[in-house]
């Protein structure tokens, strides 16, 4: 039996787009053990993965250096046939080039690529040729599989769509106002205009971590509409994406979200302000829309990740998005159930 491992531990997003990996791993190896390791705080995302047979957990906050050589010999240990790392990052590299395994893959921008046995090059490449970063993840195990895409799958238990089915009963849409940078979020007078213009007989969730709690109910408290509920902070991952996956419409930012909607196949809207879709992170559900402004900003993007702020002061590339483009997304959808 072959003993695989996967190595990402970014951050949540980044965890949903490498989970193509287990998928097509699966696909070609269905009696193959593959583990996955991640970050602390990130297992929830593959709890109970039915193609999983270990989530090893990387507690960076608990003596990053100490931590990671005692799980350089726990990896050490389980002899993996192959160990892929998807990050290009000097400290899984060194998990992967000392991993005592028989093949060890990564990508070229990896400062410890010369010990691995595959060495992929990593290509962010530039206007319509650039490739989704599932297509980057999978040229990792093209060699020994095929070029055939496999998207990403969340997998909820039975406990999770459980908890919220009670949350269905009538239609309902979804909203992630939040991001971890201020330049990638939606600001939150935008979501209030254009929650203030959803039809009345939609449900309005508001969704985030526990940390966003604050913002989703600065939103709830000023929008007009009384059929808004935060459950920021209540729901898991897995809930979450068990609830966005049958909504009429998902509205996110770009952000770990708009990945979960990809997962679960859901319909997705999402919303880009500083960052732009070349860049390769877009959604992949069936029916995904992209809000951007419609004219070229001269300073947009800024960068690859987002900011603290805005580098220019005015935050244009958020404040030309009109509502009517958010809605437009809705209207087509409804016309086409129709």
């Amino acid at each position: 039996m072959k003993k695989i491992l996967i190595i990402q531990t970014a951050f949540i997003g980044d965890v949903v787009l490498s989970a193509c990996l287990i998928e097509k791993l699966h696909a070609f190896f269905p009696a193959a053990q593959i583990d996955f390791l991640l970050r602390k705080g990130n297992e929830g995302l593959l709890k109970a993965h039915p193609y999983l047979n270990e989530v090893l957990i990387w507690d960076k906050k608990n003596g990053k250096y100490k931590t990671l050589w005692r799980l350089l010999r726990v990896i050490r240990k389980k002899r993996y046939d192959k160990v892929i790392n998807v990050q290009r990052f000097g400290a899984t590299g060194l998990l992967t080039a000392f991993s005592n395994a028989k093949q060890k893959i990564g990508f070229d921008k990896n400062p410890f690529s010369p010990a691995f046995d595959i060495s992929v090059k990593h290509s962010m490449g530039n206007g319509a040729a650039t490739p989704h970063e599932i297509e980057r993840n999978l040229s990792l195990i093209q060699s020994f599989t095929d070029n055939t895409i496999y998207k990403p799958r969340l997998y909820p238990s039975q406990q999770d769509w459980d908890a919220v089915q009670p949350l269905k009963s009538l239609p309902y849409i979804c909203i992630a106002p939040a991001s971890v940078w201020f330049t990638k979020q939606y600001p939150a007078d935008k979501w209030i205009s254009f929650i203030d213009k959803l039809p009345a007989h939609y449900i309005v969730y508001l969704l985030g971590a526990p940390g966003e709690a604050k913002l989703c109910e600065e939103i709830q408290q000023k929008v007009k509409r009384e059929n808004i509920i935060s459950l920021a902070g209540q729901l898991n991952f897995l809930q979450s994406a068990a609830l966005m996956k049958d909504a009429t419409m998902n509205y996110v930012n770009d952000s770990a979200p708009m990945h979960f909607a990809s997962a679960m196949n859901a319909p997705v809207t999402a919303v880009y302000c500083s960052t732009i879709p070349v860049f390769g992170y877009g959604p992949l559900s069936d029916k995904k829309y992209i809000v951007e402004i419609q004219d070229p900003l001269y300073c947009r993007p800024c960068g690859l990740h987002g900011f603290r702020q805005c580098p220019e002061g005015h935050f244009k590339c958020a404040y030309l998005i009109r509502d009517e483009q958010l809605l437009e997304t809705l209207m087509n959808v409804e016309n086409a159930e129709a």
